[in-house]
């Protein structure tokens, strides 16, 4: 019976080796991801933007891309930043710009959570006072209390909504969603 291998074994030391060309298609949708990711690049803001730690000719033709208008040009230029892309690991930076997307969803649903419990202790008073003195023992009930008696002589009079601001500001720096535990701690006011 003769095995598979007694052609490789006659040839002895010769061993023949074939190119391996890369996958048209592959190449075609890693560019066009590539594409995609300067595109996304081209609409971030410039302190984003810094913090990626691009290297300088990227950094720059993103710069340049994010004023242009959507012409022949600018889909040159993202073209351009592709094949640079393509010449290194962005890995990195898809992961800062996941932080990003992620950070910006969980900020929007952070900002509903705040504006729900301003909006509930404006219109419901002591009752909700109760339910956020439970849910956040570090609470400053009479800073609260002052801040909802302003909310309403401002309403009564016609002034801007000052105080229903600093509530908002306030809540949040409580519930600590991005700002410092020590405004809350230290029970500083002076936003």
């Amino acid at each position: 019976m003769m095995k598979e291998h007694d052609d490789y074994e006659e040839l002895g030391d010769d061993v023949e080796y074939y190119a391996v060309r890369p996958n048209k298609t592959q190449l075609k949708k890693e560019i066009a991801a590539l594409f995609d990711l300067a595109e996304t690049l081209s609409k971030l803001t410039q302190p984003q933007l810094n913090t990626l730690e691009l290297p300088e000719n990227i950094h720059k033709a993103v710069g340049e891309v994010s004023g242009m208008p959507h012409t022949g040009a600018r889909k040159r230029l993202l073209k351009y930043i592709a094949a640079q892309f393509h010449k290194i690991d962005v890995t990195p930076i898809q992961e800062k710009l996941a932080r990003f997307q992620n950070k910006s969803a969980h900020s929007v649903r952070e900002h509903h959570i705040i504006e729900s419990w301003r909006d509930r202790l404006i219109s419901e008073g002591n009752d909700t006072l109760t339910d956020l003195f439970d849910e956040q023992p570090n609470a400053d009930l009479q800073h609260i209390r002052q801040l909802l008696r302003n909310i309403k002589k401002e309403a009564t009079t016609g002034n801007p909504p000052k105080s229903s601001r600093l509530l908002y500001r306030y809540l949040k720096v409580l519930f600590d969603f991005d700002a410092d535990a020590e405004l809350v701690d230290g029970q500083d006011h002076d936003f």
